[in-house]
């Protein structure tokens, strides 16, 4: 879709946000908003255009006809103009716009930005470079997308992490002290995890690993590791998440609390305060506990209850969520709820979080057109299990056989849901916050194109921002020891050969005196120890805003990726901090991953700088 289109789309759909909300419209085919009499002839021919989006001028590619574009995103939903009719508005067609492409295009894009500041629209671009951007892996055209599914717990229904994981380390604390655990003294401490660590449960310590699998940081208890004992520790061995007896993935934010407790109790266990009658006199077994009495929190009732009780204490309010899916839905997506969550916890949260946002009297059900709750997943997407439909308030359930629009039901299987839409792999996106559960599975056992909820991104952002002076300056220390480097690895194989009566790799070279070249040396050596004392400290600090302990969520380093970032681009099409987030790109989007950066880039970077002609691509 090109930049007017997208303007076209996103005005058609105010215009359908308007009509929704209870605001008039003109029964005239040419309305046009009084707030517009002053933009450009252009800007208003083409909000005219908007009247015909209908069977004269536009046509939409449906699912039964469609073809594959150049970067192999099918074009089904794309909009297509009938050129037949577009005399009747004074066009001629591709005439209309005459001339080298480059020239047009050039001149369309700037029209549509003025044209998108007259409407008050932000554009793709500047949402795309904020905290609250939607942000693309693999290329997806969101118009080909038939149907949309959702997960409800930290998808859907965003909860506040200190409380929402407070209590159930709370809950989780009461177990281990009714299973004897010394549990006195200790508090939650949500600082001390985030998303995307390892748990080695052979070594009771908890790791950030690069996209390669190796240890960049640990913590063993509460202590965090040095580099030293790192790499002794790490040095000759890789995380691998395929070794699911040693290794545990933080996928999501329900980890936190299992994690905070677990690594609190290894230092009572390393303390001798925790005996072999309690639990088995190892790290695995200790994990094991720690897991059971969590898992006893979930499924005895007390804390969701006590959700249930005082939502506002546990949900952080989004009311341009609901706007989102409405707008995906008006525009002829199937909305899914696929939840892990029983009925009446579904229906509580979904009430609350949705019901007062929605218009006209519209309640969270009449968004879906299939809401399966306790549906087990990761099972859901791997195989089938029994479907059944849930048909009274208390949640009684009968056996079916095919999920019906409207209907809600309990179990069920991913390939169910397709066989009953009848809608197949990519044509669903399904949105998650779970790597595995949700992301992983949906993407390598039904070939749905998937997006991952990741909200701690609106804070790292922020702390990207706020660490660009802090890493700026120590990439240039770190740029000025490799050329102060560079020269003393030069001098030093000077001195090699001279001892071994060979000439150094220039005349020059080998002409220099013994004093000087090994007071050159003295001089060299001095500067990168005192360079190592400054950068030292200041890599240690880096992503410190974001979390003292682990730095940044996606980096591992100060140029790696995280092992969580690996995961994400493998597996998630596209990535965000909340699904509100799509109000701001329309569901017509065509989201285009972007360049990656690969290693040799950085000579053609080089030279272009050299030649004051480019713009940084290394960021």
């Amino acid at each position: 879709m090109s930049v007017t289109a997208e303007v076209l789309a996103k005005f058609w759909l105010a215009q359908q946000r308007d009509t929704r909300c209870g605001a008039p419209l003109s029964n005239s085919p040419l309305f046009v908003r009084p707030m517009f009499a002053n933009t450009t002839k252009r800007a208003r021919m083409m909000v005219v255009c908007r009247c015909s989006v209908g069977d004269q001028i536009f046509s939409v590619t449906p699912s039964t006809n469609y073809e594959f574009d150049y970067l192999g995103q099918s074009t089904k939903g794309d909009l297509n103009l009938n050129f037949d009719h577009l005399d009747t508005f004074g066009m001629d067609g591709p005439a209309t716009l005459q001339g080298p492409i480059e020239e047009v295009a050039m001149k369309e894009a700037e029209e549509a930005e003025d044209l998108l500041n007259d409407l008050g629209i932000s554009s793709p671009s500047s949402a795309r470079n904020s905290s609250r951007g939607i942000f693309c892996s693999r290329t997806l055209n969101l118009r080909s997308i038939s149907a949309i599914g959702y997960d409800m717990d930290y998808t859907l229904i965003h909860y506040n992490v200190k409380a929402w994981e407070g209590r159930a380390y709370d809950y989780c604390l009461g177990n281990l002290r009714s299973m004897g655990f010394p549990v006195d003294g200790l508090a939650f401490d949500p600082d001390l995890v985030i998303r995307g660590l390892v748990i080695d449960k052979e070594k009771g310590n908890l790791v950030k690993a690069d996209r390669f699998g190796y240890v960049k940081r640990a913590m063993h208890g509460t202590r965090m590791l040095s580099t030293q004992d790192v790499s002794e520790m790490y040095g000759r061995e890789l995380v691998d998440l395929r070794k699911e007896n040693r290794w545990v993935f933080l996928n999501t934010l329900f980890s936190v609390s299992e994690a905070v407790a677990y690594m609190q109790m290894i230092v009572r266990y390393d303390e001798g305060a925790i005996s072999a009658e309690i639990c088995p006199p190892d790290y695995k077994g200790l994990y094991k506990a720690v897991g059971k009495a969590l898992f006893r929190a979930h499924v005895e009732g007390q804390l969701k209850s006590e959700i249930m009780s005082k939502p506002e204490l546990f949900v952080e309010p989004d009311p341009e969520l609901p706007l989102a899916l409405l707008d995906q839905k008006e525009a002829g997506k199937k909305l899914l709820l696929i939840t892990n969550s029983d009925y009446h916890y579904t229906d509580k949260m979904m009430k609350h979080s949705f019901n007062r946002s929605l218009p006209n009297d519209m309640g969270w059900r009449d968004l879906f057109d299939i809401v399966i709750i306790s549906a087990r997943k990761p099972e859901f997407f791997q195989m089938s299990r029994p479907l059944y439909e849930v048909v009274t308030g208390e949640g009684l359930m009968r056996p079916c056989f095919k999920a019906c629009k409207g209907g809600l039901y309990s179990g069920g299987s991913a390939q169910m849901v397709e066989n009953s839409l009848d809608i197949h792999g990519d044509e669903i996106l399904y949105v998650g916050d779970h790597i595995y559960t949700d992301v992983s599975q949906s993407k390598v056992h039904q070939l749905w194109r998937t997006a991952l909820i990741c909200q701690e991104l609106e804070e790292e952002h922020n702390a990207l921002i706020h660490s660009r002076g802090h890493r700026a300056t120590l990439i240039e220390l770190i740029n000025q020891k490799e050329v102060v480097g560079d020269l003393f690895n030069q001098l030093r194989l000077a001195l090699q050969r001279r001892n071994t009566g060979r000439p150094a790799q220039t005349l020059a070279a080998t002409n220099m005196d013994d004093q000087e070249l090994t007071e050159s040396m003295k001089k060299l050596l001095i500067v990168m120890q005192r360079l190592d004392e400054k950068i030292a400290p200041m890599l240690e600090a880096d992503g410190e805003l974001f979390n003292k302990r682990w730095g940044f969520l996606s980096r591992a380093g100060l140029w790696d990726k995280s092992h969580l970032m690996r995961q994400i681009e493998k597996y998630a099409d596209i990535y965000t901090s909340r699904v509100s987030n799509f109000l701001h790109y329309t569901p017509f989007m065509y989201f285009r991953s972007q360049e990656q950066t690969l290693a040799h880039d950085s000579h053609s970077y080089y030279q272009t700088q050299i030649n004051g002609s480019a713009v940084d691509s290394q960021c």
